[in-house]
C-alpha cells in the first residue's frame, strides 16, 4: 500500500506537468527521476501547485498550512531549483517552471553533492535521448516551439545588420537583462559524466532577468555584469557554439551555447529535422557553387548536417565536390559563413520572416493552443487573471474553427494576442 501510495505522489506530480504545453510524458525513467529531485511529500505537495506563478500565501491555501510553513516549503525547493521565486510589489511570488527549460536543466547547474549527478545523468540520457518521447513532445508538437536559433553575429554584413532585430541579437539580450547569471552547461555536465562530453566550455549556460535573479539568490548561477556577459558570448563564438534561446522578443530568460555533439536542441534538430524543432533567424545560408572549393569545412562546422558536399558535375574534374545546403533543415545560425575560407558562403534574408512570440504569456497561449491544452492554462488558478481579459481570449479562440483553434492564425499570433497578452499582467 505505501508503494502505491508513492507512485500516486509522483503520478500526480507527472499529471501537474503536463497540465503546461512544456510536459513530460510519464515512463519509468521520468519517476526515477523525479524520485531523486524530489521527496514523496514534496511530490505530493507540487503536484497540487497552480500553472501560474502563485504566493506563499496561495501555496498554505491549497497546502492547508499556515503562511511561514508554506514559505519555508516554497524557499527551500527555489533553493534547489524546483521553484523559481520572482520579487513582486516587495514580495516573493513563486513559478513551477516546465522540466525543460526548467528545473531538469537546474539541477544540473552546479556541482552538488545532494543528489548523485552520475545517476541522474544517466536517466535523463536514457529518458531524453533513448526513450525520445520526452524531447518528440516537447519539440515538435505544434508550430510554436520552446527556442529559436540567434545569428551569428559576427558574420553579419552590413546590409545584413539592417534587417537584423534588436530581439534577435544575443548581445541585445545581454545589455538590456535586468540580471544576468551563468551557470554549467546542463548538456555538457550530462555527458561528461557519460564520458562523451566535447571539448566546449562548461561554465557557460547563460540565464536572464527573473529567473537568473532566483538562481543568483540561491547559488545555482553566479552573476556576470555586461562585460563579462559579453565576453563569454565572444568566447561561445570563438568555439563555434549556436546560441539556443527562449522563443519570445521580451524578458528572453535562457541563451544557451549550444554543440551539436552534446547539446539536446541540435540533437533534436538533426534527429526531428523535417518536423522544425528548433525556430530558424530570418537568414539563409547562399553558396556561390561557381567558387565552391569542395574544402567541406561548412560541413564540419554545421550543428544540424544541413550542409553536405555533393559532386560538381565537372567533366573535367569527377571527383570534384561543392557544398550545397538543405534549406529546410537550416537553423541559419551563420556558422558556415564564418567557416568558409574562401568567402564563398553569404546570409540572405529569409522571404517570409519567422513569427516569434512576445513574451513568455504570449508563447504559453499560443503553445496551448496548438497543443489543445487553452482549458489547462485558462481555469488554473483563475482568480490571478483579469476575467475581462480571459474572456477576450476566450471570446476569440472559441470563434475560431476547429482547424484554426488548434494552431492559431498567424494573424491572432502577431497582432491580436500580442496586444491583448502586452496588457496582461499575471
Amino acid at each position: 500500500m505505501a508503494h502505491n501510495s508513492i507512485k500516486d505522489s509522483y503520478s500526480r506530480l507527472a499529471d501537474r506537468l503536463n497540465r503546461f504545453p512544456q510536459g513530460a510524458p510519464p515512463s519509468k525513467l521520468l519517476f526515477s527521476i523525479l524520485e531523486m529531485l524530489f521527496s514523496e511529500k514534496e511530490a505530493e505537495l507540487v503536484s497540487l501547485l497552480p500553472i501560474k506563478p502563485f504566493s506563499a500565501q496561495k501555496a498554505g491555501s491549497v497546502w492547508k498550512i499556515d503562511i511561514a510553513a508554506a514559505h519555508k516549503i516554497l524557499d527551500e525547493l527555489a533553493g534547489r531549483g524546483i521553484l523559481v521565486d520572482i520579487e513582486q510589489d516587495g514580495q516573493s511570488v513563486y513559478a513551477l517552471p516546465p522540466p525543460m527549460a526548467g528545473f531538469f536543466e537546474f539541477s544540473m547547474m552546479r556541482i552538488r553533492k545532494d543528489i548523485d549527478q552520475k545517476v541522474l545523468s544517466e536517466l535523463f540520457y536514457q529518458y531524453l535521448n533513448v526513450e525520445e518521447d520526452f524531447i518528440r513532445d516537447l519539440l515538435t508538437r505544434g508550430e510554436t516551439q520552446l527556442g529559436r536559433t540567434f545569428v551569428h553575429e559576427p558574420v553579419l554584413s552590413n546590409e545584413n545588420a539592417l534587417h537584423v532585430l534588436d530581439y534577435e541579437r544575443a548581445t541585445q539580450v545581454i545589455k538590456t537583462a535586468s540580471h544576468m547569471a551563468v551557470g554549467i552547461c546542463y548538456c555538457r555536465h550530462k555527458m561528461q559524466h557519460l564520458g562523451r562530453a566535447c571539448e566546449a566550455p562548461m561554465d557557460i549556460c547563460m540565464t536572464f532577468n527573473t529567473v537568473a535573479s532566483s538562481l543568483i539568490k540561491h547559488g545555482i548561477a553566479r552573476q556576470v555584469d555586461v562585460t563579462e556577459g559579453l565576453d563569454l558570448l565572444q568566447s561561445a563564438y570563438d568555439h563555434n557554439l549556436v546560441q539556443f534561446g527562449e522563443n519570445i522578443r521580451e524578458h528572453v530568460n535562457f541563451i544557451c551555447n549550444c554543440c551539436g555533439c552534446c547539446c539536446e536542441a541540435m540533437i533534436a534538430a538533426r534527429r526531428f529535422a523535417i518536423l522544425n524543432p528548433v525556430h530558424t533567424t530570418n537568414f539563409i545560408p547562399r553558396v556561390n557553387e561557381d567558387s565552391c572549393i569542395g574544402c567541406g569545412k561548412c560541413v564540419n562546422i554545421c550543428p544540424v548536417e544541413a550542409m553536405t558536399l555533393v559532386s560538381a558535375n565537372d567533366p573535367m574534374n569527377s571527383k570534384k565536390r561543392i557544398a550545397r545546403l538543405q534549406e529546410d533543415i537550416c537553423l541559419g545560425c551563420g556558422l558556415c559563413v564564418r567557416a568558409c575560407p574562401e568567402g564563398n558562403i553569404r546570409l540572405d534574408s529569409r522571404s517570409q520572416r519567422v513569427i516569434t512570440p512576445l513574451n513568455g504569456t504570449h508563447k504559453a497561449v499560443v503553445m496551448a493552443i496548438e497543443r489543445g491544452q487553452l482549458q489547462d492554462l485558462i481555469f488554473d488558478n483563475k482568480l490571478l487573471w483579469s476575467h475581462r481579459a480571459m474572456a477576450a481570449v476566450l471570446g476569440v479562440i472559441l470563434k475560431l474553427p476547429p482547424l484554426k483553434q488548434a494552431l492559431a492564425s498567424r494573424q491572432v499570433k502577431s497582432r491580436y494576442l500580442e496586444a491583448l497578452i502586452s496588457r496582461i499582467q499575471i
